[in-house]
């Protein structure tokens, strides 16, 4: 691999240093011509080839090339703008999921020799073409002539201007930035980028579950998913090609390619695209506020449905329960020593062997498997099961679906990174067929009419790259994969037991539409713990509403496998977990709470406050689902003109009423920030005023730095209960906090 060398064109734009890659960079130029049709403004955009060097040269032997860049409106505040190098504009696709209120508005365009303007029907204007040229004092002819460049500025919601970054140069040879450019392998377009302009005080946000601080400022991100073998680096389950701007707009991407971001990293003047493949095609999304552009957002790939009530409840689970004697004995140990819970999960062990994914109970081990969940769910506690997307050669089902073409066809054998069995796999799971998803689907149907109630859609961030698969190329599919395996898995759920569900740790655009997600294999450490929040902080800022993560993290440390957690530890996760969308225990070490005696009654009181707060839950959850909203908000969501919210990834909002502090040390010890406003301690019900740091809280173990909006009513469940299944919930009462 090529070691960095700082300069865009290798870094970035990925050709090798040597330039013999058979590679060409082709630049685009001012538009020679504009039409409208049908509403949507067409722009002749020509390209110029440039000479094979990092100084760059127009190579004036070859003929430009002309390419049609289209602009089309979505409601009021959404641009598209989209350019196909080969073939046509994807108009759609899986990730796109229209929003009936988001109505088409056609556009129309005026030319003046200085300026053409492109406006709406209400003649809101939405895009400038300029072709001024910089105006000079001619001095010295030591730099070749400026370049002819591309110079677009968008107004998505009629007022935000998002420029394309014309110049972004040291000198008419030397650019950190294109504002529109594709680069040829071997005559074939085969990667375009574009580039806009960067405040310096710009931030950047979401881009998926990344596990960053709250500013991605100074960041090149991929968006290529892989497995995060933890939460404390650059590798992340969940790419989101989408990322929010402090100056008041979004923009998503609407690839499935390997593409990235540079978040003012390349330069800190712009911020870059790059996808490969010979499209580009992204969305500019306008909104006064941020839930406005994430509202924006869901428009366009789906808003996130509803949970059933009993997922808000406690999971329990580890890596993993082998017998239905050992399910039997936990379950009854909670509702003995009152633990209120709702889920038990079964996770590699269920199966004949363990890690051999054939979706069937070992018959030894789970004698009865329907009389089991069945009676699991007389006493409250549903069943979720754990499974992959992957056929193994030594799977029941191998014959059937090489035979059939259920999986992908390949010559060699996938090892997943988490892949702790023997397993080689022979194939992936083929969603880009209808009758493999129909397949795979009767698999979780026969589980789920034994009374099932949610499948763990686990891994799917990689597939057999070197496949063959019956729809798409693998690498326009492999980060489109867990959106396609999901869907599958939701729908038979939806349709078997009526309620929408999964648990699933991989993702891409409209995955949203899917609940719920989980943060993947967090490390059992303080660093783990903060990792988590950041990755759910920046997913809350990229469309989803619904994660969870692993208390007290999923691998111990330093043993992967046997190292014993910190009670503080598991105190301290359990306390982020009760304010979390969900909350469920699993790992690779002991979860239940009796195995920590000293701290077990502090754990069983802060489940009682779970089962408390669930009316507060649903009723932020509907907001959730209707708008731009997650239930894990970053301050900046409601304080996008404080600074200081624009970089706190130690706190955030659950729900619209409560500020949320994480002790995230072995000390106790932390500093909580208080925006604006007056808030009310939700123990003490002490009385602060906002707008100010509490330096050096001391937090006891039994506590939690949690603040309410001052006067903010929050509903409660008054009774003690086992699970949701014994809730009334015309019982709830309301409290208000002054």
């Amino acid at each position: 691999m090529a070691k960095q060398t700082n300069y865009q064109l290798f870094d970035f734009l990925d050709f090798a240093e040597d330039l013999n890659g058979g590679e060409a960079l082709w630049r685009a130029c001012k538009p020679v011509d504009i039409r409208e049709q049908n509403g949507d403004i067409w722009l002749t955009v020509p390209f110029q080839k440039q000479n094979n060097s990092n100084e760059i040269t127009p190579d004036l032997s070859v003929v430009r090339k002309n390419y049609a860049l289209r602009i089309k409106t979505y409601g009021e505040k959404i641009l598209r703008v989209s350019m196909a190098l080969e073939g046509s504009i994807r108009e759609n696709s899986e990730m796109l999921e229209l929003s009936s209120g988001l109505q088409f508005r056609p556009l129309s365009f005026e030319k003046q020799k200085a300026e053409w303007s492109i406006r709406d029907k209400d003649g809101n204007k939405k895009v400038t073409i300029d072709f001024r040229l910089p105006e000079t004092d001619w001095w010295s002819d030591l730099q070749p002539e400026l370049q002819e460049s591309l110079d677009l500025r968008f107004f998505p919601d009629g007022k935000k201007n998002v420029h394309l970054a014309p110049y972004d140069m040291f000198s008419p040879t030397r650019h950190d930035a294109f504002t529109l450019a594709f680069v040829e392998k071997d005559g074939v377009p085969h990667r375009i980028t574009c580039s806009f302009h960067a405040q310096p005080d710009e931030c950047f946000m979401g881009t998926g579950e990344r596990f960053s601080k709250m500013d991605l400022s100074g960041r090149t991100v991929q968006l290529r998913n892989q497995d995060g073998q933890g939460v404390n680096n650059r590798r992340t389950y969940k790419n989101i090609p989408f990322y929010l701007s402090s100056e008041g707009y979004g923009l998503f991407l609407h690839t499935t390619a390997f593409s990235k971001f540079s978040l003012a990293d390349h330069s800190i003047r712009s911020v870059q695209l790059l996808t490969e493949e010979p499209m580009l095609d992204f969305f500019l999304i306008g909104g006064d506020v941020p839930e406005e552009i994430l509202y924006g957002y869901r428009q366009l790939t789906g808003f996130p449905a509803m949970p059933p009530l009993w997922s808000f409840g406690v999971w329990m689970s580890r890596m993993t329960y082998f017998s239905a004697d050992e399910v039997n004995e936990i379950c009854d140990r909670l509702r003995k020593e009152n633990y209120p819970c709702d889920v038990i999960h079964l996770d590699t062990g269920w199966f004949e062997t363990d890690w051999l994914c054939e979706w069937k109970f070992n018959k030894k081990r789970f004698p009865d498997p329907e009389k089991f969940i069945h009676d699991l769910k007389k006493n409250g506690f549903r069943v979720s099961l754990w499974q992959l997307p992957y056929i193994s050669y030594d799977a029941e089902q191998y014959e059937e679906a090489a035979a059939n073409n259920y999986i992908s066809k390949s010559e060699l054998k996938i090892r997943g990174a988490s892949n702790f069995s023997v397993q080689d796999y022979a194939g992936t799971i083929d969603f880009t067929s209808a009758q493999a998803t129909e397949w795979y689907k009767g698999l979780l149907k026969t589980l789920l009419d034994m009374g099932v109630a949610c499948i763990k859609t686990d891994f799917g961030e990689d597939i057999h790259l070197e496949a063959v698969y019956h729809a798409m190329e693998p690498k326009q599919l492999h980060n489109l994969y867990p959106l396609l395996y999901q869907k599958a898995a939701y729908e038979i759920t939806k349709e078997i037991t009526s309620e929408g569900i999964i648990w699933a740790r991989a993702g891409w655009a409209g995955c949203q539409r899917y609940p719920l997600h989980w943060g993947g294999d967090a490390a059992s450490s303080w660093d783990g713990l903060a990792g988590s929040l950041k990755g759910g902080l920046h997913l809350g800022l990229s469309g989803f509403a619904f994660w969870s993560h692993d208390v007290p993290g999923f691998h111990s440390v330093p043993d992967f496998m046997n190292s014993i957690i910190d009670d503080t530890l598991y105190v301290r996760w359990t306390q982020f977990g009760v304010f979390s969308s969900h909350i469920r225990y699993h790992g690779s070490h002991k979860r239940e709470p009796w195995h920590y005696p000293r701290i077990a009654d502090i754990i069983r009181k802060w489940w009682q406050l779970r089962y408390q707060l669930i009316p507060y839950l649903l009723q932020q959850s509907e907001i959730a689902t209707q708008t731009g909203f997650p239930i894990l908000r970053a301050l900046h969501l409601h304080h996008p003109g404080d600074k200081t919210c624009r970089h706190i990834d130690d706190q955030y909002y659950f729900g619209e009423n409560l500020l949320v502090a994480p002790v995230m040390n072995a000390e106790g010890i932390r500093d909580v920030y208080l925006p604006e406003g007056r808030w009310v301690h939700f123990f003490s019900g002490e009385v602060v005023e906002g707008g100010q740091w509490l330096k050096t809280v001391h937090v006891s173990l039994e506590e939690m730095p949690v603040f309410v909006k001052y006067g903010a009513s929050i509903p409660f469940y008054p009774e003690a209960v086992n699970c949701t299944d014994e809730m009334d919930l015309s019982k709830t009462i309301y409290k208000t906090y002054v």
